[in-house]
């Protein structure tokens, strides 16, 4: 058998037995699963026991790190899959007004205050726009996965939050395409005009699609003498719609995946859709995602004065986020405790905060210690969102019994 076959299963094996460990052994103090299969990760990774990288066992495996992270891949959107397969579209489209609030302001108000933060630490005028860029940045899987476990992804702040991170993936994603043509990190020579087109041309020709052909194609499916045809074609159609968002409307693969999600859950077989796959997610894809971003991350690269902005950025990272998604989410009819949860459910950052510094990173807008310090803000703002979310829910006395439990 390859030996990088047998490495992956390894690999696996050993992610897989951490991963639900570090998930039991956060339930029994009071926390979120996904707080410990975090820290496992942080743990297996370079920054403590490096284990890709110094086990002689995946000595000399140049790909057992990119195959985990393809895995990695696959578990985020299955998440985002089955979050949005747990809601009701016109529920999301009534949270319309607190969602553009909430996701416009938490973006605005992180980059001004990574910009300002920056500054004044000593950095460049365009490291600091980038560096604001990827404190406006939500990756709210890790969110999505906190409040199923809570059971309140359905609650008003729950469809509130994911409202939220549509718009704020959208903005980010304008406003990232902007400073990279005007600082020269783009040389697809597409312009902010163009990128506002593909996005639009998306959103219109997937909900065209989700709408009307979705649920007839799901019928003729369900008909067809196939093994696991329902589940297989919901797979495509997940599948299919995260590569559209991102090769076609240069949004996030996973605003796709949860679209489908979304789409999906108004037709007759969502329960049966999400027996079958989420067994699959979170057996298999969703804990390699959640541990692998611990192994990507290499705190030790931090050092010295570098220490300095990286706590820095992480103190303005979570504050901004709190405080602009949740004035935003005020401005828009929340109560102070609503808007207050749905402020913390935007703290994680996630792989979206990775891109945003990877894209400057490799047009030399930003420092390697800089990116670091990012790097740094983005596992710290991932890792206290669970815990937070949970304390910010403790005595919530509006929490719904509908909403499933995804372990």
């Amino acid at each position: 058998m390859d030996s990088e076959l047998l490495n992956f299963l390894a690999a696996t094996v050993i992610i897989l037995v951490a991963a639900k460990v570090g998930g039991y052994a956060s339930i029994r103090l009071g926390q979120p699963s996904v707080l410990g299969e975090l820290l496992v990760g942080i743990i297996l990774g370079p920054t403590v026991l490096n284990m890709l990288g110094g086990w002689p066992l995946f000595a000399g495996d140049d790909h057992l790190s990119a195959s985990l992270t393809l895995f990695a891949e696959i578990g985020v959107i299955l998440l985002m899959f089955l979050a949005g397969l747990e809601l009701d579209l016109r529920d999301l489209l009534r949270s319309g007004r607190v969602a553009a609030l909430a996701g416009t302001l938490g973006v605005l108000v992180p980059l001004a205050g990574g910009f300002v933060t920056a500054r004044l630490l000593g950095v460049e005028t365009v490291e600091a726009i980038f560096i604001g860029l990827a404190l406006s940045a939500t990756s709210v899987s890790i969110s999505a996965q906190t409040l199923m476990e809570l059971g309140v992804l359905r609650s008003k702040v729950g469809l509130g939050l994911l409202g939220a991170a549509v718009f704020d993936d959208i903005l980010v994603v304008l406003l990232l395409s902007g400073a990279s043509v005007v600082f020269g990190a783009d040389d697809s020579g597409a312009g902010i005009g163009m990128i506002l087109l593909r996005m639009v041309l998306f959103l219109v020709g997937a909900s065209a699609v989700g709408v009307y052909l979705v649920p007839r194609l799901m019928d003729r499916v369900e008909g067809l003498p196939i093994s696991q045809a329902v589940p297989t074609a919901a797979l495509v159609i997940c599948f299919l719609f995260a590569w559209a968002s991102e090769a076609l409307g240069g949004m996030a693969a996973i605003t796709g995946a949860f679209m489908a999600g979304l789409f999906l859950a108004r037709t007759s077989y969502a329960h049966h859709i999400e027996g079958r796959l989420a067994a699959l997610a979170y057996g298999l894809f969703v804990p390699i995602f959640l541990v692998n971003i611990g192994l990507q991350a290499n705190l030790r690269a931090i050092s010295g004065s570098a220490w300095y902005l990286a706590i820095a950025l992480t103190a303005v990272a979570i504050i901004s986020k709190v405080a602009g998604s949740g004035l935003g989410a005020l401005a828009g009819g929340f109560n102070r405790r609503e808007s207050l949860q749905l402020g913390v459910g935007m703290i994680s950052r996630g792989e979206v905060g990775l891109i945003v510094a990877s894209v400057a990173l490799r047009a030399e807008l930003l420092t390697p210690e800089v990116f670091s310090g990012v790097v740094f803000m983005v596992i710290v703002a991932t890792l206290v969102t669970p815990p937070l979310l949970r304390l910010a829910y403790r005595n919530n006395d509006t929490t719904p019994a509908t909403s499933a439990q995804p372990e």
